[in-house]
């Protein structure tokens, strides 16, 4: 353990060599009015620049994924001034005519949308994901609303796409892969999501089909960019439910830039509103950096750092849930004694440096380090009361408790504790050759886990302890006949892994726009390939492979209508995580094999105009093929998987997505999302997969007043029929069918906007610095829904029939917000 730390200081130390920018290109030829090529002409940023040649022709690189001011000068002609927004790599072509008479300057944005439309990327604007009202509030909050994405606890941060689950979804940051930790079972304990949304500057979200230069995941992309700051600034954010403060910070020079963010949450507000009376004390809290250094116009170098510490302490003391019909109405108290106690910390680094070797050719070369210091401890003693309620109207008992018909009582233990620490090296390519692009890379990474499960629960109904539903009775008599067999707990997994994962992997793609006739077309094709062995204490895995080839097709045909036809698929492989490798006796199984699925998606957009705003039609259908499946059951956000490969399964679904400017100004959308998604375990039929969300309607809307547009509205709707789930301990799936019940969540948020870039601002005063000041007051669960993420089984000594009680969400919250940027 003491070298493990000792590697991440000297990592994260060394690492202060901040972190590099990417790089866009522009060029273009310079006319002027008479379309004649200027010669001469100054085009610069900053303190960088070039000059047009004698054919008017211009070629520079300018930082992506951030605003850049390009300016057009020349000795006889007006200036140019013109706001540019490239991702990285890009190359854009900007012919700008100069003139003698007037200046030009405005907020032209020139973006790479066309490109991330024809790859079925969708882009989240950081100020939307920042005003959005929800109980978890940020990027994964917003994802929830659209189509094929799912999730039925808002105390989480975890979302299932098209039929996958919390653990088949990619997440990069400054394209770095990250990770979270690995005993989290309640999204009461996850705290802080790893994207700090103060720092970023660009969110793009793939639901399928995505490129090979993405990692070996089944179902979502989600890419971060965080932000260069190109001058100084800070903003807080402070609420009931915590607080943030962000500081981006520039050098004199311009060469060195960082942006810092520190968050603290705490969610007893939430967890207070639920039936269970507590005594609640977390405690969440990060830091996060990304520094960049540019010492030249070839060189850069980045570092992203990040600290996390969640400490969950929670007691519970009473619970009462009340159940059943009308007729027959049935209450469920409950008394507890003990506290579980779980700690997270966890420890990022990543240092990248991008070196441009020609104008055509651009290396990059990055290196991480990820450790998470686990343990989950609870003691947890429940005495519970299941009895009948007196429903007669105008007795003196009305409401109470009228006939006990089961007492029972339940002791939880766990003494588990982990210790991963992953370490990633990679080197990546891009070529550029006439219209062609060419991306490659080489990946080795290193997972050391050390894993002790001690976990066990004892019942006792009516003084007897019961006995697992593994162990077969058939031929005892009870109580006739005494029983001579051990005393066993309920449940009992008692394990200790220490493993050692080696993974090499790597990938090529090639990319091509032309033109067909009047139409416009995009190519990309590429390849993956993962090799992986699980070294375990006692034993060795054997070596093994996977091959996923992939490819995109999109067409924009010369249409009156504004129409883009995308296909898209191929062949995808999750070679399993450590997660996926422990079955679900907590022993590690190094032979488990790469789940594999064929994607196939049809896309279309339909860009068009109503009430003379911008509004955009996406609609896409998909199929998913998979094959050496792991199956698994989910307990709250806990996934335990079989590691045993035996089932087939499928997913197909239909996402809609309407979005635009439904008020002047502000973005909304409607969505839409149909799936079906079932599995075949050794040949037994299909049954619905854990994930199958038959459909769903979500909607984020944005609105304010007409003669008050300084009071804004903010409204998230989420509306998802039940998921199968909610089964009983070693319940079989296949004798067990049932749903939960459906989903529905609205949240609204109301801000009073003091100061922004529209309000006039005095030169002197208090708040003479400030660019944004705002106050908020958010409802969470405006409705008061209640809505289930699991089942307490209850066992009723005289009927011997089971019952599932209901474990209800949060509650109607309050919440106030305080916002300010300077």
């Amino acid at each position: 353990m003491s070298t493990n730390k000792l590697i991440f200081v000297f990592f994260f130390c060394f690492a202060s060599l901040p972190f590099l920018a990417q790089t866009a290109r522009i060029k273009g030829v310079i006319l002027d009015k008479n379309n004649q090529p200027v010669e001469n002409v100054n085009v610069s940023y900053s303190s960088i620049g070039t000059q047009s040649n004698k054919n008017g022709f211009y070629d520079i690189k300018v930082p992506a994924n951030q605003k850049v001011t390009l300016v057009f000068t020349h000795v006889s002609l007006k200036k140019i001034t013109v706001i540019f927004s490239l991702d990285s790599n890009e190359q854009k072509e900007f012919n700008p005519v100069m003139s003698d008479r007037e200046e030009q300057m405005g907020e032209v944005i020139v973006t790479s949308k066309n490109r991330k439309l024809i790859q079925g990327v969708f882009t989240i604007e950081p100020e939307m994901i920042r005003k959005i009202p929800g109980a978890n509030a940020g990027i994964e909050n917003i994802l929830k609303t659209l189509p094929g994405v799912n999730s039925n606890n808002e105390l989480s941060t975890q979302y299932a796409v098209r039929g996958g689950n919390y653990d088949e979804n990619l997440v990069y940051v400054n394209e770095i892969e990250v990770y979270r930790p690995f005993l989290i079972r309640s999204g009461q304990q996850e705290g802080l999501s790893f994207i700090n949304t103060d720092l970023v500057q660009n969110v793009d979200f793939s639901a399928g089909g995505f490129q090979a230069k993405f990692g070996d995941k089944l179902s979502s992309v989600l890419d971060i960019t965080y932000r260069k700051p190109i001058r100084f600034g800070a903003s807080v954010e402070a609420s009931f439910l915590g607080g943030s403060l962000s500081v981006d910070a520039v050098s004199k020079n311009k060469k060195w830039a960082a942006v810092t963010g520190v968050r603290y949450r705490n969610n007893s507000l939430l967890v207070n509103s639920q039936e269970t009376q507590t005594n609640f004390t977390p405690s969440f809290a990060d830091i996060q950096t990304n520094i960049n250094y540019q010492p030249s116009a070839k060189w850069q170098w980045s570092f992203l750092g990040n600290i996390s510490q969640n400490k969950y302490q929670y007691q519970p003391l009473t619970r009462q849930t009340n159940f059943g019909t009308i007729n027959n109405p049935m209450t469920l108290t409950v008394f507890y004694e003990g506290q579980e106690k779980d700690k997270y910390d966890t420890y990022f680094g990543a240092l990248k440096t991008t070196f441009n070797l020609s104008d055509n050719f651009t290396l990059k070369f990055i290196g991480s380090v990820f450790q998470t210091l686990e343990q989950e401890y609870f003691d947890i003693f429940a005495q519970y009361r299941l009895g009948e309620v007196d429903s007669s109207i105008g007795s003196e008992t009305f409401g109470e408790v009228a006939f006990t018909r089961g007492i029972n009582s339940q002791l939880s233990h766990a003494r588990n504790d982990l210790d991963a620490l992953i370490v990633n090296t990679e080197i990546k390519g891009f070529h550029d050759w006439k219209e062609n692009q060419f991306e490659w890379g080489i990946k080795y990474t290193r997972e050391s886990i050390r894993d002790r499960i001690i976990e066990w629960e004892v019942i006792d109904s009516a003084g007897f302890s019961l006995n697992p539903p593994i162990i077969d009775l058939a031929k005892n008599d009870q109580p006739y006949s005494p029983y001579t067999g051990p005393l066993v707990p309920y449940q009992n997994i008692r394990a200790t892994n220490l493993n050692d994962i080696n993974r090499f992997s790597g990938y090529g793609q090639w990319s091509l726009k032309l033109n067909i006739g009047s139409s416009e077309v995009w190519y990309n094709a590429g390849v993956r390939l993962h090799n992986w062995e699980v070294t375990c204490s006692t034993t060795a895995g054997k070596s093994q492979i996977t091959f996923s080839p992939r490819g995109q097709f999109a067409i924009k045909p010369d249409w009156e209508k504004d129409m883009v036809f995308r296909l898209s698929g191929g062949l995808y492989h999750q070679p399993p995580f450590y997660r996926e490798l422990r079955d679900a006796e907590g022993i590690v199984q190094p032979n488990t094999k790469a789940q594999q699925s064929v994607h196939v998606v049809f896309g279309n957009d339909y860009s068009f105009k109503m009430w003379e705003r911008p509004f955009k039609l996406v609609s896409e259908l998909y199929y998913k093929s998979l094959t050496d499946v792991n199956t698994y059951t989910i307990d709250n956000v806990r996934i335990r998987y079989a590691a045993n490969n035996n089932a087939t399964a499928y997913a197909q679904g239909l996402d809609i997505r309407l979005n635009g400017e439904f008020v002047p100004g502000t973005e909304s959308w409607f969505s839409f999302g149909y799936l079906k998604t079932e599995e075949n375990s050794n040949d037994r039929g299909y049954i619905a997969r854990p994930t199958d969300q038959r459909l769903k309607f979500g909607l984020l809307f944005q609105d304010y007043m007409p003669n008050i547009p300084s009071l804004k509205l903010y409204l998230n709707l989420i509306y998802n029929t039940g998921l199968p789930g909610g089964s009983p301990s070693y319940a079989d799936a296949y004798l067990y069918q049932n749903r939960l019940n459906d989903y529905r969540r609205v949240d609204v948020g109301f801000s009073k906007v003091f100061i922004d870039n529209t309000t006039v601002k005095k030169n002197t005063g208090w708040f003479k610095d400030f660019k944004e000041l705002a106050i908020g007051l958010e409802i969470f669960n405006l409705f008061d829904n209640q809505n289930a993420i699991t089942n307490t089984w209850v066992r009723d000594v005289y009927s011997k029939n089971q019952y599932a009680i209901p474990n209800y969400m949060t509650t109607r919250v309050f919440n106030v917000k305080l916002t300010a940027k300077l």
